[in-house]
């Protein structure tokens, strides 16, 4: 039997109907001075949540405003009130502070994985937590009209978040404490800003569990407060006003970094597009690639320690760029380099450096070992339509 000759036969041409393509104008880039920093911890359980300890509503505000910190959510587990948030953790009495700005939320707790909702409002949690076992498409149109921000907790493990990262604003990159259990996370995030989806990596403590008032109320798990409570890790937030709705928004746009602490340094990434000695865009900012070289700029805010060095590793589209030494009062390095002229380019930052005290959690410190802190990236050609 004669073969057939496949190179003898014309092949019709082919075009690919999701080739990248000009992704036309983008929004303007938002102001980089009219804002504020404000820190917080987005992964909180308090009483309501059945396997937490003497860890009620108000001692978790009352530590947060002791330590500083500007917001927190408390994320109790939906499933241990059947979805009945509302007339639980926002119901009980001391959901309330005129210091502490209090997020609207919950650990949205599945068979398929958990996630964190964020809102500067009361929403119907009832009905996300009625959907958890539907499609992905019935949960993002729930989702969508609810008008919430939808996070993935701890993306990896046991917990690991189980649907689909269309449907989600942002993820959990370090989740307690413990910063070695989180490669995996990170490793997920790179795979998902590299396939082109803009989703602001944060951090939550996931605390539990609180020191006793008394050591007859103590239980096996108090001992984890003297390691991972409120602000192991502090999520950083660059909010155009101190309001939970410009935390929420500020969160979603990926002005966003991670610290050890409350204590810790904060990492600030920015870029000046036009070398002109005045930064133009901070991590989270999306714009379009000129062909020219750009020069980025990172530095350390905050209480650093000094006469030592802190590694500043830049990590351009989920590899290694460069790593960098850094020392002094304020801290900083820069760097320069050609984003591509077609297709996606993001560059983001990883901090190593000695750990800053945390006396009211005194454990915390050496069991981050020496992260410092992360930022969100810096992104060239995204579209914000994917």
């Amino acid at each position: 039997m004669g073969g057939v000759c496949f190179s003898a036969i014309a092949q019709p041409s082919h075009k690919n109907p999701w080739i990248k393509a000009d992704i036309g104008k983008l929004p303007p880039i938002a102001s980089l001075t009219n804002g504020l920093w404000l820190k917080g911890d987005l992964h909180v359980h308090s009483r309501h949540s059945t396997e937490s300890s003497n860890n009620p509503v108000g001692k978790i505000i009352a530590f947060s405003k002791s330590v500083g910190i500007d917001y927190i959510c408390i994320t109790d587990h939906d499933n241990h009130v059947n979805g009945d948030v509302a007339h639980h953790t926002w119901a009980d009495p001391e959901f309330k502070s005129d210091d502490v700005l209090l997020l609207y939320g919950a650990e949205w707790t599945t068979v398929r994985g958990h996630g964190n909702v964020f809102s500067a409002k009361p929403y119907n949690h009832q009905s996300l937590y009625d959907v958890r076992d539907q499609r992905d498409t019935v949960i993002g149109r729930i989702k969508k009209g609810l008008g919430i921000h939808l996070s993935a907790n701890h993306p990896s493990g046991k917990d690991h978040f189980g649907y689909s990262y269309d449907i989600i604003n942002s993820l959990e990159v370090w989740n307690s404490v413990l910063w070695s259990k989180n490669a995996e996370a990170i490793m997920i995030w790179d795979d998902m800003l590299s396939s082109g989806r803009k989703l602001t990596g944060r951090g939550g403590s996931d605390a539990h569990h609180g020191i006793p008032e008394t050591p007859d109320k103590a239980t096996a798990n108090s001992g984890q407060a003297k390691a991972n409570y409120v602000g192991t890790p502090t999520t950083w937030v660059f909010a155009t006003a101190r309001t939970k709705q410009a935390v929420v928004d500020a969160l979603t746009n990926g002005r966003v970094s991670v610290s050890a602490n409350p204590y810790a340094p904060r990492v600030e990434f920015y870029a000046d597009l036009d070398d002109n000695g005045k930064m133009d865009m901070m991590m989270g900012d999306n714009t379009k690639p000129t062909g020219k070289a750009v020069k980025f700029r990172v530095q350390l805010t905050g209480k650093t320690v000094s006469d030592t060095a802190y590694t500043v590793t830049v990590i351009k589209n989920g590899g290694k760029f460069n790593s960098f030494k850094t020392s002094g009062k304020i801290p900083a390095v820069e760097f320069t380099d050609i984003p591509a002229a077609t297709g996606r380019t993001y560059y983001r930052v990883v901090v190593e450096g000695p750990g800053t005290p945390y006396p009211e959690v005194p454990q915390a410190m050496a069991l981050t070992g020496n992260m410092v802190g992360l930022s969100n990236p810096i992104y060239f050609n995204f579209d914000p339509n994917f």
